[in-house]
């Protein structure tokens, strides 16, 4: 990739600027809020307390990155859309310690959590963490967010749920899959920030957009013809 791709990446959608980050994130610089989906906090312990042989850390790396954000930005708000938690075995006392630990270094952040179909098995998270949930759709400028990827019936939807990632072909039989934001009038789809998750591939239909996310960059790809 070459090193000209920025960090970050304005764009235009719905006559509001939104910038698609590097981190598997949007800034929303209007709302002063940042828009984060699918974290699934807990992930790797769950799998670990099914006997698989998962990383370990990657709850401090989550929380780290979300540092590093809050820290390059203005925010005061930070939004999730969806899977904040992985599942109930998810609630361990060492991830829910990490939690409240990263909650009060942000105590004046105001936190939403739009609920996403594994936050309905997990559980919302503990009243401590100062969080506010809420079932989609949660209404907010000219937008819809969501966890579920479907139509609003008068607003643009911003969602995540699917884990999008677009397949990059390179000479002979080469190929690189990368997270990537798919833009469109109507719904748009945010890469899963954790970094413990899997993807689906995504193609450009006709009407989006495609950023892809790698090395410390983000950059259009692809668009779907009408």
């Amino acid at each position: 990739m070459p090193a000209s791709h920025p960090r970050h990446l304005p764009v235009q959608l719905a006559g509001a600027e939104l910038w698609l980050l590097a981190d598997k994130a949007i800034w929303w610089p209007a709302m002063q809020a940042l828009l984060v989906a699918d974290i699934h906090f807990g992930k790797a312990a769950t799998y670990r307390a099914l006997g698989q042989p998962v990383p370990q850390g990657t709850t401090a790396d989550n929380l780290q990155r979300l540092d590093a954000l809050l820290q390059r930005f203005a925010c005061q708000r930070l939004i999730f859309l969806g899977d904040f938690l992985h599942a109930p075995e998810a609630q361990t006392p060492a991830t829910l310690n990490a939690l409240g630990d990263w909650r009060a270094r942000h105590p004046a952040l105001a936190v939403t959590l739009v609920r996403g179909n594994h936050d309905k098995r997990a559980g919302d998270p503990p009243t401590e963490l100062g969080i506010e949930v809420v079932t989609e759709p949660l209404l907010l400028g000219p937008f819809a967010l969501q966890h579920e990827p479907r139509p609003h019936p008068t607003r643009p939807v911003l969602a995540g749920h699917l884990h999008p990632a677009y397949q990059l072909r390179g000479r002979g039989r080469q190929s690189l899959r990368l997270p990537c934001f798919v833009l469109s009038d109507g719904v748009s789809l945010l890469p899963a920030f954790g970094s413990f998750t899997g993807a689906m591939n995504q193609r450009a239909e006709p009407g989006q957009r495609i950023f892809v996310v790698g090395d410390g960059g983000v950059w259009a790809v692809a668009q779907g013809k009408e």
